[in-house]
């Protein structure tokens, strides 16, 4: 007779989900002992970066990784990575080891007491099974529920005894769509209201990227004939940051986002919330006049927004069922708040350079040395502006620049190696390259060491200000004054890097800069270069 393991791993291979991402402990030995060598795992040294390495491999590959993390004190350590793979709506199938069931009721060391209720609201379903025998069931419903529209992380507490029970061999292999069609009336009356408005804008969101939307939300645009702005903090770039119509990243607070907006009367957001909002800058949620339709796979996103009106469905099949329903518009000039994104800057050009370099300075003399394919995360929340306004920032290519959507700190490093591992099994191999706070860095540093023992190619560009800048960007705009906790002295980001097995160094001249850079995209390996920068503290909002 078969049992559980061998059940659950029969059922896992004919999902294709043979990569597990782990820190494995005492409660999880028992379902690794005798790990299938036609089974990958790839260990992390914390939780944290666990969560977000599978985060980014599954965002990589388009598909669910198996985690595993180490009972309570596991979940944990990975809490806040698992919030952004919500946000980040990533099908990640989370488990943890659980005491022996013999034990469980007097709740001996190591028990995860409550264990489904640990990792609430950040997953959309939680279970432990109630008996052995339904652990391979609980593995395909967890699957099931993870791909579904909206996608997201799922969690399962696995009893350490539960292995080696004896169960019958059976067959549990089912599917299920992973995409929800908009409904075709309220997609005919969304499409009759654009074609009713005088001067429409488009605003999109990660989920028109997700959805494989590339193409059809740049035919829309083109038809329609409007700017098109990023949603703000948005965690993915959705439409081509060179068209002509792309007008750029909407800014984060209400009273700010409305006036950008201004002389808009219709809004269409397609595969974003209403809103992010962060800070607090009071205004109209909306310009006068102007109304908004949603577009969301989400119904709780369409149930929180603060305005508009909104339809369920997937962002790609959306725009493709109304793309006939609307009027094609006049294709001469739009409207007057589409900028174009910076080819060429001079800000190097025509005076002499002033050592720190700014962090504009620095990202033009890495977008000189750029190849013409590249993954780009972030994790510099100060330095974002500047960032999307040079050319490294500038992303003309679908499924190409991945950051968090939750602003939790401790993301983009780990996420980088699991975005990594993906080009390297893809055979895309296109270089990872992460612009990185010194601050950030703090956060999961120990995710370099994975990337270094499986030969990744990731070149970690770290800003080094000495500061939490961001925060005292924000103490500008709150006016508050001598806020301890946000110097950072003394951190040896090179030495840290090196200690991890990677190469490292610290460059602060141009040719230092360029030098180090090309070499690291040569070499295709794991490097971390620390640049320092100008310390002057930008407002928060700004042009």
């Amino acid at each position: 007779m078969a049992t559980v393991r061998d059940v659950t791993f029969n059922l896992l291979r004919r999902l294709e989900l043979t990569t597990f991402v782990g820190n494995p402990g005492s409660t999880e030995e028992t379902f690794l002992k005798n790990f299938p060598s036609d089974f990958t795992y790839i260990l992390a040294l914390q939780e944290a970066s666990v969560i977000g390495i599978a985060d980014g491999l599954s965002q990589g590959l388009k598909k669910p990784v198996i985690v595993n993390v180490h009972t309570g004190a596991g979940m944990g350590n990975a809490m806040g990575c698992i919030l952004t793979a919500k946000l980040n709506k990533t099908p990640l199938i989370i488990t943890a080891g659980q005491q022996t069931r013999e034990m469980l009721l007097m709740e001996p060391f190591l028990t995860d007491i409550e264990a489904p209720n640990f990792p609430k609201p950040w997953i959309k379903w939680s279970y432990e099974p109630s008996r052995p025998q339904d652990v391979p069931g609980a593995f395909m419903r967890a699957y099931l529920t993870a791909i579904q529209q909206p996608a997201g992380p799922v969690f399962l507490s696995l009893p350490l005894d539960d292995w080696d029970k004896e169960m019958d061999e059976v067959d549990l292999l089912r599917t299920t769509s992973t995409r929800i069609a908009p409904d075709p009336d309220r997609l005919s009356a969304f499409a009759s209201r654009i074609n009713q408005s005088k001067n429409p804008v488009l605003i999109v969101g990660g989920d028109l990227s997700r959805s494989n939307g590339w193409k059809e939300g740049i035919r829309f645009a083109e038809k329609l004939n409007a700017p098109v702005w990023a949603s703000p903090f948005s965690e993915r770039v959705s439409f081509p940051e060179n068209h002509p119509l792309y007008a750029g990243g909407l800014p984060a607070a209400i009273g700010p986002l409305s006036k950008t907006l201004e002389g808009h009367d219709l809004l269409v957001v397609v595969g974003a919330p209403v809103f992010r909002y962060y800070p607090w800058v009071p205004g109209d949620y909306l310009p006068s006049g102007a109304k908004l339709l949603q577009i969301t796979d989400d119904p709780d996103e369409a149930a929180k927004a603060a305005v508009g009106d909104s339809l369920i469905g997937d962002s790609r099949l959306a725009l493709i069922g109304m793309y006939d329903q609307i009027t094609a518009r006049n294709s001469g000039a739009v409207n007057q708040h589409v900028h174009s994104i910076k080819k060429d800057s001079n800000v190097l050009k025509g005076q002499e350079t002033k050592y720190p370099l700014t962090s504009e300075q620095l990202f033009e003399v890495l977008s000189d040395k750029l190849p013409e394919k590249y993954i780009l995360v972030q994790e510099s929340p100060s330095n974002v502006p500047e960032l999307e306004s040079s050319r490294l920032g500038t992303i003309i290519h679908p499924d190409s620049y991945y950051t968090f959507a939750s602003g939790g700190l401790g993301w983009d490093m780990p996420a980088s190696v699991g975005l990594a591992f993906a080009e390297q099994r893809s055979g895309r191999d296109r270089p990872t390259v992460v612009i990185m706070g010194d601050g950030s860095f703090q956060y999961s540093p120990q995710a370099i060491w994975t990337a270094v023992q499986h030969n990744l190619h990731v070149v970690f560009v770290v800003l080094r200000n000495e500061e939490y800048g961001i925060l005292k960007s924000f103490a500008l705009l709150e006016k508050t004054p001598n806020v301890p906790g946000l110097d950072l002295p003394g951190l040896d980001i090179v030495s840290l890097a090196r200690g991890y097995g990677a190469e490292a160094c610290w460059a602060e001249k141009i040719e230092e800069i360029e030098a180090s850079f090309q070499k690291a995209l040569d070499e295709k390996s794991v490097t971390v270069i620390v640049v320092p920068i100008n310390k002057k503290i930008l407002p928060l909002l700004r042009d």
